[in-house]
């Protein structure tokens, strides 16, 4: 099978495209750049050059696949609005070059805002629906691409997707510290974050794309709910710096734009998932792999 695969090069799309190839799928990766290009040759993978805006680019590396896995994102936190267009606009133009295949897209998404008050379940929608909501509504926008003869699931990933070479939120929580010479955590720190191993996601999205019914949503959780305060203290025992709480009114301050993530109970519910894909995670734990010098050493 011949995999399209966008983000690549990036932290979680590098862990899948290993994990294609050692299964012996054919990858063919979106490269914005020559080193990215490199990158991906390197592997054994094909590389397309193009980004998100590049539509084009991505109508041709998903019409010359069997399969698409769609990762990239440009997360841009100066300019939100920007960043779900573009979504939108790129997932569109890739359902257009799938219609009438049955071939299987998968989508990435994250746990903020599906639910409040509880973990998410992967029966819950996303509430997100229409080019104005976060992330275009692309989860939904792809889900409802069934009809048009799409086998599309979407993949909704813990806040924290983690492992060495992370350069998601917590190394930003890190590099925090680091700063200001203390590991925070705000309020009380009973806010509680999902977290998984970047290597049983890039399993999951595999085994997804081999045998998830069109759509399925999956979560790729393995620790239900890692309290925010329990992530300050194993960053400040590997960095060596004394754990404090932060006042929720200076936490933007003190943390940058990760507060307001770092700030939310953002947990969900794997059950449903373990149980369709037979997904058994096995990688070391957030703690474990902070306390391992994941995000510490340099």
């Amino acid at each position: 099978m011949r995999v399209f695969v966008t983000g690549a090069t990036g932290w979680i799309g590098s862990a899948t495209v290993d994990e294609l190839l050692r299964h012996a799928y054919e990858v063919v990766g979106l490269a914005r750049s020559d080193s990215s290009a490199a990158s991906l040759a390197a592997k054994g993978a094909e590389a397309l050059r193009g980004d998100l805006d590049d539509l084009g680019s991505l109508r041709r590396g998903t019409a010359g696949a069997d399969a698409v896995v769609h990762l990239a994102n440009k997360h841009d936190w100066a300019d939100p609005e920007g960043t779900d267009r573009a979504e939108r606009l790129a997932v569109e133009a890739m359902l257009d070059a799938l219609a009438g295949s049955t071939k299987p897209f998968v989508i990435a998404n994250g746990l903020s805002g599906i639910v409040e008050g509880r973990p998410a379940l992967e029966s819950d929608a996303s509430p997100a629906v229409g080019p104005d909501a976060d992330r275009g509504g692309s989860e939904n926008l792809a889900l409802d691409a069934e009809s048009r003869g799409i086998r599309s699931l979407a993949v909704r990933f813990a806040p924290s997707v983690h492992g060495r070479g992370d350069w998601g939120f917590v190394n930003f929580l890190t590099a925090a510290a680091r700063e200001n010479g203390v590991s925070g955590y705000i309020g009380d720190g009973t806010q509680a974050w999902s977290a998984v191993h970047v290597s049983d996601a890039a399993r999951l999205i595999r085994l997804g794309l081999e045998s998830a019914p069109a759509g399925t949503r999956l979560h790729a959780v393995a620790e239900q709910a890692v309290p925010t305060r329990a992530i300050a203290e194993a960053i400040g025992a590997a960095l060596g710096l004394p754990v404090v709480s932060v006042d929720p009114e200076d936490a933007e301050k003190h943390f940058g734009f990760v507060s307001h993530f770092f700030g939310r109970t953002l947990t969900a519910d794997s059950t449903a998932t373990r149980d369709l894909l037979t997904w058994a995670p096995s990688g070391p734990t957030l703690l474990e792999d902070i306390a391992a010098g994941s995000y510490t050493e340099a």
